[in-house]
C-alpha cells in the first residue's frame, strides 16, 4: 500500500460517508489529512475513531461554499502542515426536498446545491494550487456520481452539479498539468451513506428493498460501501497513478458498463 507519511491532505465532507471512508483511508497509511465538514460531532468523532494509525487528522468546521472561509481554510493547512499535497474535493448534499421536476424546483434550493457540490470544488482547487504551483506537485481528486454521466428523474441540479464536476476536472488537469498537478475525478455508484439513508427513508422503501434494489442493479451485486471509493482514491493520489490526470475512475459496482442504469 502507498505511503502518505509526511503528507498533508484535505478532505471536504470528510466526516460522514464517502469522505470519512477517504480521510480514515488516508489516515490509515501516514497522511496527515484535514477533515472539513459542517457537522462538528460526526468530525470529532472521525478523530477517535482513527486513533493509533500512523496518520493525524484535524476537523476543521468550514462551509466550503464561502469563498473567503475556503481562503482562510487553504492557508491554515498550509501554515501549519507546510502544504497541500492532495485535495480531496468530496462535499456533496441532494436534499429530499429537491426530489422534483425542473420546473419546481426553487431557484435557492438549484443554488444552494451547485454552491456546494460544484462551487465549492473550484473554491477549494482555486486556493489550494497557488501552494501546489509553489511545489511543483499535487493531486486534486473530486468526487463526481456516476449521475454525471447519465441521469434520473427529479435531480435536475444535483445531476448538472455532477456533470460540472467532470467538466471542471478535465479543464483543470490541462491547465495546470504544466506545473506537475494531476487532477482526476470518481464516480461512485449507490455507496451506503447517510444521503443514501435518508433518500430511502424519503421514498418509504424499507432497508431490505433497497439492499435488493443494489443487488438487483449493481451487476457486481452488492450496494458500495465508503472504503470502495477510498481504495480508489489512494491509488489515484499515489505515485502509481503518476500517469494519469483529466480522467475519472467509476466505483459504480458495473452501473455504466450496463450503459443505463435509472
Amino acid at each position: 500500500m502507498s505511503d502518505f507519511s509526511n503528507k498533508s491532505v484535505v478532505v471536504t465532507g470528510g466526516a460522514k460517508g464517502i469522505g470519512s471512508g477517504i480521510v480514515k483511508a488516508f489516515a490509515e497509511v501516514g497522511a496527515r489529512v484535514a477533515c472539513v465538514d459542517t457537522d462538528e460531532v460526526a468530525g470529532q468523532q472521525i478523530s477517535e475513531d482513527i486513533e493509533g494509525n500512523s496518520g493525524d487528522i484535524r476537523f476543521y468546521n468550514v462551509d466550503v461554499s464561502d469563498a473567503s472561509k475556503c481562503k482562510s481554510l487553504c492557508d491554515s493547512v498550509v501554515s501549519d502542515w507546510g502544504g497541500i499535497d492532495v485535495l480531496c474535493n468530496n462535499v456533496g448534499i441532494q436534499p429530499t426536498s429537491s426530489y422534483l421536476p425542473a420546473h419546481e424546483l426553487p431557484d435557492e434550493m438549484w443554488d444552494r446545491i451547485v454552491d456546494v457540490n460544484l462551487k465549492s470544488h473550484f473554491l477549494m482547487s482555486k486556493y489550494s494550487l497557488p501552494h501546489m504551483i509553489e511545489a511543483e506537485s499535487g493531486v486534486i481528486i473530486n468526487t463526481a456520481s456516476v449521475q454525471g454521466l447519465q441521469s434520473a428523474m427529479g435531480v435536475s441540479a444535483y445531476a448538472a452539479s455532477k456533470g460540472g464536476i467532470l467538466s471542471l476536472t478535465r479543464q483543470l488537469a490541462l491547465e495546470y498539468a504544466r506545473y506537475g498537478i494531476r487532477v482526476l475525478a470518481v464516480n461512485p455508484g449507490t455507496v451506503d451513506t447517510p444521503l443514501v439513508e435518508e433518500a430511502r427513508i424519503y421514498t418509504g422503501q424499507t432497508r431490505e428493498e433497497l439492499n435488493q434494489e443494489a443487488v438487483e442493479s449493481h451487476p457486481i451485486g452488492r450496494m458500495g460501501v465508503p472504503s470502495d471509493v477510498a481504495g480508489a482514491v489512494i491509488f489515484l493520489a499515489s505515485e502509481e497513478a503518476s500517469f494519469m490526470t483529466g480522467s475519472y475512475v467509476n466505483v459504480d459496482g458495473g452501473l455504466m458498463a450496463k450503459g443505463a442504469w435509472a
